[in-house]
């Protein structure tokens, strides 16, 4: 039986993140990728659209799961993005009820950024979160979901001491491996440290001077698709990496294209470094 992966987050019809990124991205991997959205938005929430639609899907969930089963539906792997609180026990029901044997957990914590939680979030929502993050394989938490999720101060400046108990932090809530992202040491690097219980390994790109909507979206989505392809954690995390810089890249000198980063161009990149 081919790989399935079912991806839960919401979707925002124009914007490129979310689903709108997770869906194509993965698809390219090579991967069969189904979707269950959490919510559907007109647009994304970032500064520059003056508002946007929002209709919440947690109701519908029983009622697909349930269809799921009828029609005996399953799953080899599941990544999850931004969720809300009431979703994440309709979302453990589902992954228990449709994974096959050895399916793969893959949770983005997605819930907090630049040391504040997002609008929406309330102070309870990290340890909600960290039900998923138990039943997880995989989590892909930035500096500031992880310092929710531990209950520690964000910091941005530190070393690697601190970055190194965050990793041991979150691998004890249960998880199997962690992916922290956004990681930085020197002014001119940025990337990522993971922790597999064992040992710590860290891999960084350059730093560009921007800071575009939609990237983290598009990491986790590389990670998951290039790790459903047979690569290794760190190879995962690192392909990842350059994917997006990349999608920086083309998207750079385009200031019209403010709302998201050009990942479609950077996709014959991505499929090539998975074929090596």
């Amino acid at each position: 039986m081919d790989d399935r992966l079912l991806t839960i987050q919401d979707i925002s019809c124009v914007g490129q993140c979310s689903l709108t990124v997770a869906l194509p991205v993965i698809s390219a991997c090579g991967i069969e990728t189904a979707i269950l959205p959490s919510s559907v938005l007109s647009n994304h929430t970032a500064p520059g659209f003056s508002g946007w639609t929002f209709t919440d899907l947690t109701q519908d969930m029983p009622a697909i799961l349930d269809r799921w089963l009828k029609e005996k539906i399953s799953f080899n792997a599941f990544y999850t993005g931004y969720v809300s609180k009431a979703q994440i026990p309709y979302i453990l029901e589902i992954i228990s009820k449709t994974r096959r044997d050895g399916s793969l957990v893959i949770v983005d914590p997605v819930m907090a950024d630049n040391g504040k939680m997002y609008a929406g979030f309330g102070e309870d929502f990290p340890e909600e979160m960290k039900k998923l993050v138990k039943n997880s394989d995989v989590i892909l938490p930035n500096i500031t979901e992880a310092s929710f999720l531990l209950g520690v101060p964000y910091k941005t400046e530190y070393d690697r001491t601190y970055i190194e108990d965050m990793l041991k932090g979150l691998y004890a809530l249960g998880t199997k491996n962690v992916v922290l992202t956004g990681v930085s040491f020197e002014a001119d690097k940025l990337g990522i440290a993971c922790y597999d219980g064992k040992k710590i390994e860290y891999y960084f790109t350059e730093k560009l001077p921007v800071s575009v909507h939609g990237t983290g979206d598009a990491y986790s989505s590389a990670f998951a698709g290039a790790l459903l392809r047979g690569k290794s954690l760190l190879e995962s995390a690192s392909i990842a990496a350059d994917f997006v810089v990349e999608s920086i890249k083309k998207t750079q000198g385009d200031p019209d294209h403010w709302y998201g980063v050009k990942f479609e161009k950077a996709l014959p990149y991505l499929i090539s470094r998975l074929d090596k």
